[in-house]
């Protein structure tokens, strides 16, 4: 049987934990698959849980952390190493930037006849200063020249790889779109709004707006909040507000909106005109997309953002800034209104306009279609599984 070891920087919620899952599951039993995790951060939501309910047991590397420490790297390294030689795949596969690192320096060093890496996000735009930034880039390009496939998740993602940083060369790069199971998202809906608006005593004419993910720098949520203060005062709509997710910048954003006169909800109901509630991680995304009038992201950089494709799997209407791959995931005009990430009249102008029902209907209709049609986890199976056995077949594997 052919053995692929996958390596991920964390299982914590979002679409490298999800594909993680897909394919370890779904290339069975074609491939045996084990899985190797590092640590999440204590702020990130666990989803291990999705890997468990798929029957599969993910093996850890505590040492393996998303920031830089030259001691926990190194016992990482060995750890991985000690295992690959324990397991003999005949494929390593990464994922992130961490794993990809410490993990395919690894199969590298044992020889893994076929070394595969996916970037999942653009580290080297908003992340980090210039100096580390060209530290990155500089690893990323020795350990690419030593991989046997790069995996970009788009189109753009490849031109950044290829033209604008010169990871690699083109036909180094394989493009394979994330791919999730979308269908949840069209299942027992008036069901799951109802779960959700009960839950936080939303009347029917009340329009949520939500904002699903880490509360850190890179989201940009003081984006969100200043656009809510300008709505606020412009619509005559009731409309409550939702900060679905943690992070380090959670207390800031409360401050912020606190200062521009967006009540942070504390009871319920809340009291408040503009009321944003802060709900913490939550599973059961379908049930909050479901409870949701209105999606928003403020990101200042984007990947793939799962939450743009799980809004339109939902045909709910989204507001978003135009960054990263965004654009290659929505369709501006029918199913997302998008601003530059530094415009917060074009994006409150946005944002209003769907609130006042400008949007709201139309083409939504069109978002599980087209999602679907793109970002469906079979495909992303398969076209993993024709990718293997090509690699393998060039090494004289069968």
């Amino acid at each position: 049987m052919l053995k692929v070891l996958r390596i991920i920087n964390r299982l914590n919620l979002g679409g490298p934990t999800l594909n993680v899952a897909y394919l370890s599951k779904h290339l069975q039993p074609e491939f045996e698959t084990r899985i190797l995790s590092g640590k999440r951060g204590k702020e990130e939501m666990n989803s291990a849980f999705i890997i468990r309910e798929m029957g599969i047991k993910p093996f850890y590397i505590p040492q393996m952390r998303r920031d830089i420490s030259p001691m926990r790297d190194r016992l990482a390294f060995r750890k991985i190493r000690r295992i690959i030689r324990e397991y003999r795949p005949h494929i390593v596969h990464t994922h992130a930037a961490k794993a990809g690192t410490v993990g395919r320096y690894a199969a590298i060093k044992e020889k893994v006849p076929v070394v595969v890496h996916t970037f999942h996000g653009h580290i080297f735009h908003s992340y980090f200063n210039k100096l580390k930034t060209n530290v990155y880039l500089n690893i990323e390009r020795f350990l690419a020249r030593r991989t046997d496939c790069i995996i970009a998740i788009s189109e753009l993602q490849k031109r950044e790889l290829t033209e604008e940083h010169h990871i690699c060369e083109p036909d180094r790069v394989e493009v394979i779109p994330l791919g999730f199971d979308l269908d949840r998202f069209q299942q027992d809906v008036p069901e799951k709004r109802q779960r959700f608006r009960e839950k936080f005593r939303l009347a029917d004419d009340e329009v949520a707006i939500g904002i699903i993910g880490r509360i850190v720098p890179i989201k940009n949520h003081e984006l969100f909040v200043r656009a809510l203060a300008n709505v606020s005062g412009k619509t005559s709509k009731k409309v409550r507000a939702f900060i679905i997710g943690d992070g380090e910048r959670k207390r800031s954003v409360e401050l912020l909106a606190s200062s521009l006169g967006i009540g942070i909800a504390r009871g319920n109901p809340p009291d408040k005109v503009m009321p944003l509630t802060f709900t913490s991680w939550m599973t059961g995304i379908d049930e909050v997309a479901a409870g949701l009038d209105i999606i928003a992201l403020t990101s200042l950089n984007e990947g793939t953002p799962v939450s743009l494709i799980e809004a339109q799997a939902a045909n709910k209407p989204i507001v978003s800034t135009r960054v990263g791959g965004i654009e290659d995931v929505v369709l501006e005009g029918a199913t997302a209104w998008l601003s530059d990430v530094d415009d917060l009249e074009g994006f409150s102008d946005n944002l209003l306009r769907v609130v006042e029902g400008n949007g709201r209907e139309g083409h939504l209709e069109r978002g599980y279609e087209f999602v679907n049609a793109r970002f469906n986890y079979l495909r992303l199976v398969e076209d993993t599984r024709k990718l293997y056995h090509r690699l393998l077949s060039e090494k004289g594997i069968t």
